[in-house]
């Protein structure tokens, strides 16, 4: 008995021990395929929009969870990604336009997303418009196929890239600034589709280390030129034009109407008569991203790492197409600020999600670190959306914040949208009774309340604009604003 006892004690000692150090082996760390789409705005399938092609994006969005109200943090390239990629907010980086070098301005000791996770033990590596062109930083990477096909370590002189006509100015023409027209090449010769196979090609390969594996497509970025193909999805009798209140900036203050330029692009398109060819080639334009997020999907579900790896999709900015008498980004509602965000991560997410809480992107750096089980840096602002994507329908208090140039914000809660100029002039909106903002609300003293409420959230820190050489663009960009805002 006394040896059955001991045979027992002996045989648990050996197995705690063996639970103990299976418990004390750390979990293996996710993947991270993190997909930017550069200037899409809300107009894809699983968003409601009925006339867009994206069978992709839309299968994609079902395998996880997708945001209904996802923002960006400044509605032009340059500033919106600087704002994801440093967790600082553009009031804090004073970087707020595409000149500014966010190189030399962020402030010193700022750790960027891809370096964070290079710094601990990922393997990372980036394809396309991650930073904005001519900003990256090849340090941040251990490997970079840049938008010219240079930079990466199979070839440092770009002798493989496409041959094309996707970076020539050929192929298409369009009105004024707004270019578009068909091209007459295949998917292969693409910018694109060059850093789509280069992920793909990636995640092929065996991979000794967690990745972070970051892919960005320039398309639907001006010009909207892309194979034929793609337009002839898109019969021109069949095109449907934004609804557009025809006098819309009347109750808009003069700030707002300087950003909205009606007597450039708009007016131009309008003269032109190519409104809805315009809007043909936009929408083209877009189901080519999505058959490039097909190719990389299609590859990335071959690999080894589906079960392991976090899927972060997101557009830097929505775009206008005539609404509020604008077209581009560069301004402060919602057409030019909401844009597609999804997540797909194994075993938080499930298929199916739909979050119709109001967010931005300064949560995707401290969510990325949250889930991958990483510290978040001292400067980051935004916090984990992890509860979000676990349960889509959670309390969810904070709005989204959108800020373009010096001291202009809008804050977004699921209702309403308030705007404040650095000048001082205000909007507010209904947005849940008056979803396409035609009605400014913002001089009427009963919504004071609702003002109030709003403004709590608006950036304390706003640094003045220096464009990292020293000089203040804000000032030539003020006087603009005010020249076009006078009748």
């Amino acid at each position: 008995m006394k040896r059955l006892l001991l045979a027992f004690f002996f045989t648990g000692l050996l197995g705690f021990g063996a639970a103990q150090s299976a418990e004390d082996k750390p979990a293996a760390r996710p993947n991270v395929l993190f997909i930017a789409i550069d200037d899409l705005r809300d107009w894809v399938g699983y968003l409601g929009n009925k006339q867009v092609k994206t069978p992709n994006l839309d299968k994609l969005a079902a395998r996880g969870v997708h945001f209904t109200h996802g923002y960006c943090a400044s509605p032009c390239c340059n500033p919106s990604r600087t704002a994801l990629l440093t967790g600082l907010r553009p009031g804090a980086s004073g970087v707020y336009n595409n000149g500014d070098d966010w190189r030399k301005i962020v402030p010193e000791g700022t750790v960027t997303l891809p370096l964070h996770f290079k710094n601990n033990g990922y393997y990372v590596v980036g394809a396309g418009k991650i930073y904005h062109g001519g900003l990256n930083r090849l340090s941040d990477w251990d490997d970079y196929l840049n938008e010219r096909g240079r930079g990466n370590e199979d070839d440092p002189d770009g002798k493989a890239r496409g041959k094309g006509k996707h970076q020539a100015n050929e192929g298409w023409d369009g009105v004024g600034g707004i270019r578009f027209g068909p091209l007459d090449c295949d998917d292969k010769d693409m910018t694109d589709y060059q850093s789509v196979s280069y992920i793909v090609k990636k995640l092929g390969q065996p991979q000794e280390k967690p990745f972070f594996f970051a892919c960005g497509l320039h398309k639907p970025h001006m010009p909207w030129s892309v194979p034929k193909k793609y337009y002839e999805l898109y019969p021109l009798d069949k095109i449907e034009l934004p609804k557009v209140l025809e006098n819309d900036l009347d109750d808009v203050p003069p700030a707002g109407i300087a950003m909205a330029r009606p007597n450039g692009d708009h007016a131009a398109i309008l003269k032109s008569g190519r409104w809805k060819e315009a809007v043909q080639e936009y929408l083209a334009t877009i189901t080519f991203s999505d058959a490039m997020i097909g190719r990389l999907i299609e590859g990335f579900d071959k690999s080894a790492y589906k079960d392991n790896t976090i899927i972060c999709l997101w557009s830097d900015h929505g775009w206008h197409l005539g609404e509020k008498q604008h077209w581009r980004k560069f301004a402060l509602w919602e057409e030019a600020t909401r844009a597609p965000y999804m997540w797909i991560v194994p075993g938080v997410t499930k298929p199916g999600g739909v979050c119709n809480r109001t967010v931005d992107y300064m949560q995707i750096y401290p969510t990325l670190c949250d889930l991958a089980g990483l510290p978040v840096p001292k400067q980051v602002e935004g916090e984990s959306i992890r509860k979000l994507l676990e349960k889509p329908d959670a309390p969810w208090a904070k709005p989204a914040i959108t800020t373009w140039l010096y001291n202009n914000h809008a804050i977004r809660s699921e209702d309403w949208r308030y705007i404040r100029y650095a000048n001082g002039d205000e909007e507010l909106y209904h947005n849940s009774m008056d979803p396409l903002e035609w009605t400014n609300l913002a001089k009427k003293p009963e919504y004071a309340k609702e003002k109030e409420e709003l403004a709590k959230w608006l950036p304390k820190v706003n640094k003045e604009a220096t464009g990292g050489n020293g000089k203040n663009p804000e000032k030539k960009a003020r006087k603009a604003q005010k020249k076009a805002a006078t009748p």
